[in-house]
């Protein structure tokens, strides 16, 4: 890891981890949290968290940006900020009105998607949004996250054609606040 990124790791950690007890998306009962929302919402931090993950991005192969609803849209649209992809907010489900959309921002059918979220634990937030994005014809391969809390998500998409990489560990970041 190199000095910027572990600045970086230290100051994801000191913003947002939390101590406690902390019932997960997945349903596992957790005593350590990394509240997203304390990092997406610093301008500053978020700035540099796309910064960091603009690299993650292929050069070639994407069409647009995927982020999901509701942690994934901040880091996704400073994302696209900093690499000029365009973006799209998914949702949890499609909208039953207006334009009855599952993803905002433009087409899905046909164009490669790369999923951007914010913190996978199980991955199931991003397998039922890959599974919604391909059945709408979508082509999902790959994406990135920004806290892999090394739960078994990252093998979850492995299993259905989806690689995610992460910009940090829960291990990383714990190490990096220790420091």
């Amino acid at each position: 890891m190199t000095t910027s990124d572990a600045e970086l790791a230290r100051d994801i950690f000191n913003r947002s981890h939390l101590t406690g007890e902390f019932t997960l998306r997945s349903g596992v009962v957790a005593h350590e949290y990394f509240d997203k929302y304390l990092f997406e919402s610093d301008p500053v931090l978020l700035r540099r968290i796309a910064e960091a993950l603009a690299p993650l991005v292929p050069a070639h192969g994407v069409d647009a940006l995927a982020g999901l609803e509701l942690g994934g849209i901040p880091i996704v649209t400073a994302l696209s900020q900093v690499t000029g992809l365009p973006a799209l907010f998914v949702r949890k489900e499609a909208k039953t009105y207006g334009t009855c959309r599952l993803a905002e921002g433009g087409e899905v059918e046909g164009r490669r998607l790369f999923i951007v979220e914010d913190v996978v634990t199980s991955g199931g937030a991003v397998l039922d949004a890959v599974a919604e994005l391909r059945n709408r014809g979508g082509i999902v391969e790959r994406g990135l996250c920004v806290i892999d809390r090394e739960s078994g998500g990252l093998k979850n998409l492995a299993d259905v054609g989806v690689e995610i990489q992460p910009l940090f560990t829960m291990t990383e970041l714990k190490a990096a606040g220790a420091n």
